[in-house]
C-alpha cells in the first residue's frame, strides 16, 4: 500500500479552504496542513513538510507566488498546485516563474482539482487548457539564452544552424552551401557566441527545442 500523498491547502477563504481539504482527504490525500495567509503558509510548511501545495495566488502577504518562491527554496521536492480565480496570463507566468507546476482556476471540478494534484505529485506539470501553450512557451523562453539587441544570426547562420539541427556534419553542410569547411566553422562559433551557447550538442538541442529540424 503506497503512502497518502502529504497535502497543504492555502486560501485566505474559510468556506472554500474546508471543501478542499474535505475533497482531498474523502480521495485519499493526506491533509498535513492548512493556511490562512502567506506567513501561516510558510511556517506550517516548514513544520509539515507537505508534498503538494494547494495554494491560491491572492492570499493576505506575502501572496501566493512569493510563498511558491521561498517553500520551494526550502525544499525543492516540494510541488506547488496554484488554484487561483485568475487565468490572467501574468500571474500564470510569474507563478510558473517562482516554480509552480500546476495552475488550475477555481472553476475547475472536483475531479480535475483531484486529478490535478495526483500528476502534479507524481511530477508533471498541469495546466489549465488554454493556459498550457503560454505556459510552455515561457517555459523555453526561460530555458533559453537571450540573443543580446544587435546580435540577431544572419540568414546564412540561421541556414547551417538549421542543417546542424538535421544531424549534418561540417562537411556536409560546406558541400551543400558551396562553402570552405572553415567558412562553415566560423559561421558556427558566430552562432554559439550570439546564442551564448558553449558546443554543438547545446546548439543541435536550441535549434530542435526551436523547431529547426523541421
Amino acid at each position: 500500500m503506497e503512502s497518502a500523498v502529504r497535502v497543504m491547502v492555502v486560501d485566505d477563504h474559510p468556506m472554500w479552504r474546508d471543501a478542499v481539504e474535505r475533497d482531498l482527504t474523502a480521495a485519499g490525500f493526506e491533509v498535513v496542513a492548512t493556511a490562512a495567509d502567506g506567513e501561516q503558509a510558510i511556517a506550517r510548511f516548514a513544520a509539515a513538510r507537505p508534498q503538494v501545495v494547494v495554494l491560491d495566488l491572492q492570499i493576505p502577504p506575502p501572496n501566493g507566488v512569493e510563498v511558491t518562491a521561498t517553500v520551494l527554496a526550502r525544499d525543492p521536492a516540494a510541488r506547488v498546485l496554484v488554484l487561483s480565480a485568475s487565468g490572467e496570463q501574468d500571474d500564470v507566468l510569474q507563478a510558473v516563474k517562482a516554480g509552480a507546476t500546476g495552475y488550475l482556476v477555481k472553476s475547475a471540478s472536483k475531479g480535475e482539482l483531484l486529478d490535478a494534484v495526483r500528476r502534479v505529485a507524481a511530477g508533471d506539470s498541469v495546466f489549465t487548457p488554454g493556459l498550457a501553450g503560454l505556459v510552455l512557451g515561457e517555459f523555453r523562453r526561460m530555458n533559453q539564452p537571450e540573443t543580446p539587441p544587435g546580435e540577431r544570426l544572419t540568414e546564412r547562420e540561421t541556414e547551417v544552424l538549421k542543417m546542424v539541427a538535421k544531424g549534418m556534419s561540417y562537411k556536409q553542410i560546406a558541400e551543400r552551401l558551396v562553402l570552405s569547411h572553415r567558412t562553415v566553422q566560423n559561421h558556427v562559433q558566430n552562432t554559439l557566441r550570439k546564442l551564448q551557447l558553449h558546443n554543438r550538442v547545446e546548439l543541435t538541442r536550441y535549434a530542435i527545442e526551436q523547431g529547426l529540424d523541421e
